[in-house]
């Protein structure tokens, strides 16, 4: 037998004990024996290295470590799933179900049942047969490129069993980590006296993500397939349960607990039997999903805003668990907003050992009566943040203690104030916030990447990452820093060559001559977005007027309420802030002291309107402009005051509620009519 013959035929056994054993948990052969079957491949590819291809199984080892993930878009968006939580809510997804789909009352729809895995979404892309690319699900649109970190998990075929696959396919299925598995890798943790991990779903997370694809190797990562995101070049099977079947015979493991159900009497009794089996299974599941098993119904059906229709996720109670409050913290969060946190007595609870909890708001400890020392319940629910649930009175000890809001800033020292604006419902009261905003180092990253954005200060090149670098090296602490930044001190970042930090050094330089407007804006101030800006910046004409400004004179600018007069005199009024602004100033940022003038008259003026959409020969931005120059407002939502939303391609729930409101839709070439005829109407 020739070495070629040789190391296909041990590829095929192997790949034949991979699959028994990640995809059936039936093993063939025992773990000494597979591994002298790999030795044995591994060899022969050593003597042959022309033999040697990327779906071996030997390439399993992961290769040299990466800078950082590249981003890869989907072929299809990864949607998310609308959630249900209550059995009258399963009731009316079957209802809508079935009137979409014009089945009347007595006609069950067929359902594909299986459990909601608790892990990481991937998408794997196969051409011809063989894995091309994997990528992490991202914001549903664009991923993480994490082929390689993929490539080593042994429950993913590298290339597929069979001749009737696809040309191209798109595999949809979760990262995760058996229990077993774990625990073993909390016990390896253990022994080299390293950090353990705190769930299963953490532990998959980080170590799928890893730069080092040797080390995503080591760990015992699974992979379960869920369904199908393109196929091109064969026919599917009619069903979602027999597209799972195609699934198994390409090699992919899938859910042995998935089931076929009819009506909403089987969705909830396959629910109730899934939730008394939760704690034996293999793996750590939050819910079931159900899917319209038809998969031309599905097409039929559709989605809404980011989630299919045919398809929703149940999901199982939260945990609770009792333990003991120590004390009250409290954190400053990127926007200032101050949050009191629990320190807790450690406990278990939703799969992780918890030490603190969200307490939401001095109200809401008022409201539960929330004291230092109190017994309380901590409840979790998946990824939710840990929350103070209720206290346990009567096993209050007589030491516990009272909670206030401190009055100053803890990280800053600047004053709290309370933002009469943010109730969260329910009777819950004023968020309180640190009124440093150019100068409390919690909120100085959000302050400078909205500093240096777009539509405020135009600074092209500070982005996420270098702003991070610039803080966290102690070298910008406000917006007025950045205009003293050198080129030695820049080129010194990491990735951050001599040429591309002369670039940003030129954006920082051009930015300084701005408008009132967008000076305005870029400052951060609390509810005052691009369009109140404005009309601030065309009111008072000059920065001085508006710094000066009482809450009644400034209730005097169209559209600023009490609420937005409250935050602009709270904002102006601190030293900290004034003392940056007059820093901006002496610096060199400047703008011409009127603002241009915009018509009054006309088709436009004094209308709102919102954009949504891709137009096809403007940018937002620009008609944006071209309505605030004849007069007219643009916001980011639609209400019942909005007059005009203008729609382009792929325009999504903003169209859907103008429509719902009887808002009137208008097209690019309609908005440039109406602008046109605004133009008219005020030359005459």
């Amino acid at each position: 037998m020739s070495a070629s013959d040789r190391v296909q035929r041990l590829r095929e056994e192997i790949e034949r004990h991979n699959e028994a054993y990640y995809c059936h948990d039936a093993p063939l052969v025992s773990d000494a024996e597979y591994d002298r079957l790999l030795a044995q491949l591994a060899a022969l590819e050593a003597a042959h290295p022309e033999l040697l291809s990327a779906d071996s199984p030997t390439q399993r080892v992961g290769a040299a470590p990466l800078p950082e993930f590249a981003a890869l878009a989907h072929a299809t968006p990864m949607l998310s799933l609308n959630n249900a939580f209550a059995d009258d809510e399963v009731a009316a997804f079957d209802r809508r179900v079935r009137e979409a789909l014009a089945n009347d009352d007595e006609s069950e729809i067929r359902y594909s049942a299986e459990p909601k895995f608790d892990g990481l979404a991937v998408s794997l892309i196969y051409a011809d047969g063989r894995l091309l690319r994997g990528a992490t699900r991202g914001d549903g649109s664009t991923g993480e490129d994490v082929t390689g970190n993929l490539r080593t998990l042994r429950s993913i075929p590298l290339r597929l069993r069979g001749d009737d696959w696809p040309a191209m396919l798109d595999v949809r299925g979760e990262v995760l980590m058996l229990r077993g598995d774990f625990a073993q890798l909390n016990e390896r943790q253990r022994e080299k006296g390293e950090k353990e991990f705190v769930n299963p779903r953490n532990a998959a997370a980080g170590s799928l993500r890893q730069l080092d694809p040797r080390i995503t190797a080591t760990r015992p990562l699974r992979f379960f397939a869920y369904g199908v995101g393109v196929a091109t070049g064969v026919a599917l099977p009619a069903t979602h349960f027999e597209l799972l079947d195609r699934l198994v015979a390409w090699g992919f493991p899938v859910a042995r607990e998935r089931r076929r159900v009819s009506g909403l009497a089987g969705l909830l009794a396959y629910y109730a039997d899934i939730g008394r089996q939760r704690a034996a299974l293999p793996y750590a599941i939050d819910g079931v999903v159900y899917k319209v098993d038809d998969l031309a119904a599905q097409a039929r059906l559709g989605f809404v805003s980011r989630a299919p229709r045919f398809a929703l996720a149940h999901k199982f109670a939260a945990e609770e668990a009792v333990t003991e409050l120590l004390e009250i913290s409290v954190q400053v969060g990127r926007t200032g907003a101050l949050t009191p946190v629990a320190r807790l007595k450690p406990v278990f609870v939703g799969g992780v050992t918890v030490i603190n909890a969200t307490l939401h708001n001095e109200d809401e400890i008022r409201r539960k009566d929330v004291r230092i020392g109190d017994t309380v319940v901590v409840r979790r629910a998946g990824d939710v943040i840990p929350e103070v649930v209720r206290v346990l009175v009567d096993q209050r000890p007589a030491a516990a203690r009272r909670f206030s809001m401190p009055e100053n800033c803890p990280v800053c020292g600047s004053r709290v104030v309370r933002s009469d604006d943010e109730s969260g419902g329910k009777g819950v009261a004023a968020v309180a916030r640190c009124s440093g905003g150019l100068y409390c180092p919690a909120q100085r990253k959000q302050a400078l990447l909205h500093f240096a954005s777009r539509r405020a200060m135009d600074i092209e090149g500070l982005g996420d990452k270098l702003v991070e670098q610039l803080v966290d090296n102690a070298i910008v602490r406000t917006p007025a820093d950045l205009y003293q930044l050198g080129l030695v001190a820049l080129a010194k970042l990491d990735r951050l060559a001599e040429k591309s930090a002369g670039n940003i050094l030129a954006a920082i330089e051009k930015s300084k001559r701005t408008t009132l407007a967008r000076f305005i804006y870029a400052l951060g101030i609390r509810n005052v977005g691009e369009a109140t800006a404005r009309d601030l910046a065309r009111h008072f004409g000059c920065l001085e007027g508006l710094l000066a400004a009482d809450e009644v004179a400034l209730q005097q600018v169209p559209d600023v309420g009490p609420t937005v007069a409250q935050c602009i005199r709270q904002f102006c009024s601190e030293a900290h802030n004034r003392t940056v602004i007059e820093q901006l100033r002496a610096a060199g940022v400047s703008w011409s002291e009127s603002e241009p003038a915009v018509s009054s008259a006309g088709a436009v003026a004094g209308k709102v309107f919102v954009l949504t959409g891709a137009l096809p020969s403007l940018t937002r931005d620009d008609a944006g402009r071209l309505i605030v120059a004849a007069g007219g407002k643009v916001t980011s939502a639609v209400s019942k005051k909005t007059d005009f939303v203008v729609a382009g391609a792929d325009a999504g729930s903003k169209l859907e509620k103008a429509q719902q409101l009887g808002v009137a839709v208008l097209d690019e070439g309609q908005l440039l009519a109406l602008l046109q005829a605004g133009a008219e109407a005020a030359a005459q």
